[in-house]
Formats: C-alpha cells, sequence, structure tokens
C-alpha cells in the first residue's frame, strides 16, 4: 500500500493545551476594631454566620479535577471510530492536569483516515463554565442542541477541502456542572478523496461525548 502524505489540515491537528486559568475565592475575615473598651455583648458579637458562605459555595463544585481523557472511551468505540488505532490513545501534554486534559486517537487503515479527540476541562463554578460553553459556540453555526447530554450540548458538522482532498469534522461541546467535555471527530478517504458521510461523523461524535460524559459523571472529580 503506497504511503501517502496526509493534507496539511490534518497533518497540523496538535496544537499546544490552552491552560484554563482558575481564580479562587477570597473573604476577609478582620475582627470590628471599633467595639468599646468596656467588655459586653456588643464588644463581642463580631462574628457573623455568613462569613462562611463563599468557601462553602466554592467546596460545593461537583468536579474538582479532570478524569482520565484516555480511559474515557471503551476499546469497542475506538476500533469502531478509529479503524486500526492503538485504544491506549495518546494524552496530550498539558501544564495543569487539573484542569484540562486531552486524549487523541487517530489512524490510516487503507487509504481511510480518522482522527478523534476527547477533552476535559473543570472550572472553578458552573457560571464560568457556562460562559466558556457560549463563548465556544458564538463562532459556530449550522448546528443544534443535543437532547439529553449534560446540562447544554451542542453539535456541528462542517466540511474542508484543501488539493481538492475534502476532510468532514465533527465537534460536540458538553456542559456538565462546573466542566466542559470537547470532542472532535473527522475522517478523509485519500484514494476517492471525498470525506465520509455527515450522520456518519455527526453520531460517531456524539457516541463519544456521551461515554465521555458517563465518565465524567461516575469519577465525581
Amino acid at each position: 500500500m503506497p504511503s501517502l502524505p496526509l493534507p496539511l489540515a490534518l497533518a497540523a491537528r496538535l496544537t499546544p493545551v490552552a491552560v484554563l486559568a482558575t481564580a479562587g475565592w477570597a473573604m476577609s475575615s478582620a475582627p470590628d476594631t471599633t467595639a468599646a473598651s468596656k467588655p459586653g455583648p456588643a464588644a463581642s458579637a463580631t462574628a457573623s454566620p455568613s462569613a462562611s458562605a463563599p468557601a462553602t459555595e466554592a467546596a460545593a463544585r461537583t468536579y474538582t479535577a479532570a478524569p482520565d481523557p484516555c480511559a474515557s472511551l471503551a476499546a469497542r468505540t475506538i476500533t469502531s471510530l478509529v479503524p486500526g488505532a492503538k485504544t491506549a490513545g495518546k494524552e496530550i501534554a498539558s501544564t495543569d492536569a487539573e484542569v484540562r486534559r486531552t486524549c487523541s486517537w487517530n489512524a490510516l487503515k487503507g487509504y481511510d483516515y480518522r482522527w478523534l479527540d476527547v477533552s476535559f476541562e473543570v472550572m472553578e463554578t458552573d457560571q464560568a463554565a457556562g460562559t466558556s460553553y457560549q463563548e465556544r459556540l458564538a463562532d459556530r453555526s449550522g448546528g443544534g442542541t443535543v437532547e439529553g447530554l449534560g446540562d447544554a450540548a451542542y453539535s456541528v458538522v462542517d466540511l474542508t477541502t484543501e488539493d481538492k482532498q475534502e476532510t468532514r469534522e465533527g465537534t460536540v461541546v458538553v456542559r456538565a456542572a462546573n466542566a466542559l467535555v470537547v470532542v472532535t471527530y473527522n475522517g478523509s478517504d485519500f484514494e476517492s478523496k471525498k470525506a465520509p458521510g455527515t450522520d456518519e461523523i455527526n453520531k460517531g461524535a456524539i457516541k463519544a461525548a456521551r461515554e465521555a460524559v458517563a465518565v465524567l459523571a461516575d469519577g465525581q472529580g
């Protein structure tokens, strides 16, 4: 079988993983120094039960760490979506694996090429995850919501052509509490120069996303 060069768009798929910046809660607990010098109820009643509320809210995060993305899919799912790929996958290096972790599988079987990424991102609050979710959807169109997946999920499929070679890529973005799960799945046929069908790519990406979200929920961070 001849060795075929991959299109530049596919050969450059691996990009540095951005580090998600996180911010902790801050609270002030300085005592009241304006109380009278005489002992009494007014001088001693400086503590407030509500002072611990921010710390309690921060500690109530559903997920505190990203799970192992390379263990997020069943072996049969990997071999089905990426024929010829090693089921162990390859984790992309991250400067903070507590915050974001990504695993990739790719293989060329005959003339058929497939690539699959699964990424987990854990944020400080549900609101922060929701904001990031909306930002990711802002530059995407033509897709639709995925019912019954996380707290919110969106799927979109795009077709690109480079040097007459088609590549079809599906992306699923899921928000589950304070975490995001992002799945990217694409494919090309280097013999026909055609891309796999929209339905095949979309269903494959959604299947991987459902399994990844289930693993996130089982681990509870």
